[in-house]
């Protein structure tokens, strides 16, 4: 008598976490978390424009020979890439499978919207499309130099900046991203806090104080580059 094969193999546990809301969601809020941590050092980088082309090319440089000697040319700057794009990816994936679940739960909107919903909450999808198509072209501006305007010039990220926030549109697709990214931080670190079980009645409000800084901040970090070149400051 032949035995019958079982098929029925339970998943693993990396599997189960992943398929559940939760571990969806510990995904988004944890990922969602480097990028912001990479944020607040990109933006730190980016204000030393303001003190001249030397101090800013030279941080370029410096990013290629971080943990020289132990690691090689640009490895440490590869690595740093790398882990971007895995949390970019898998925040992007949790999001969409999470959205989708949320309406397959509910296939009819409501009557009535929220009164509380916040801009922040009601176009966070929205603003994630905006960010993820904002970080193809600005890679391919000041990274690659395929979408620059100007004559691209490896290594000379102070003359490339000048030249991308010479151009209107330049500064319209920057600063309409870096809003977007208000938001999104705004809300998201927020939601991540309460994922991760930081949240509480007693510290909402300190977390919620401390969201709005953190977008506040950013947002106008990022944003004084390109009105630092249109205004002159930076030439």
């Amino acid at each position: 008598m032949a035995l019958a094969t079982r098929t029925d193999r339970r998943p693993s546990l990396p599997r189960s976490v992943w398929d559940s809301t939760v571990g969806k969601k510990t995904v988004m809020a944890v990922s969602g978390l480097i990028m912001l941590l990479y944020l607040v050092a990109h933006m730190i980088g980016n204000l030393k424009i303001f003190f001249g082309p030397g101090d800013f090319n030279h941080y370029a440089h410096w990013l290629r020979t971080l943990g020289e000697p132990v690691m090689r040319w640009e490895w440490t700057l590869w690595v740093i890439r790398v882990v971007l794009v895995v949390s970019v990816v898998a925040h992007a994936v949790s999001a969409y499978q999470l959205s989708k679940r949320d309406i397959k739960a509910r296939p009819t909107k409501y009557v009535h919207k929220k009164p509380r919903s916040s801009y922040a909450t009601r176009t966070m999808r929205w603003g994630g499309v905006i960010v993820g198509l904002f970080i193809v072209w600005h890679i391919l501006d000041l990274t690659t130099g395929t979408a620059h305007p100007g004559e691209y010039q490896h290594l000379h990220p102070y003359q490339n900046v000048i030249d991308t926030f010479s151009t209107w549109y330049g500064n319209v697709v920057y600063i309409v991203a870096v809003v977007a990214v208000g938001f999104h931080v705004r809300h998201g670190f927020w939601s991540a806090a309460q994922t991760l079980g930081a949240g509480s009645a007693t510290r909402d409000r300190a977390l919620k104080t401390c969201a709005n800084g953190l977008a506040l901040l950013l947002t106008a970090g990022f944003v004084s580059v390109p009105v630092g070149v249109m205004t002159g400051v930076v030439s």
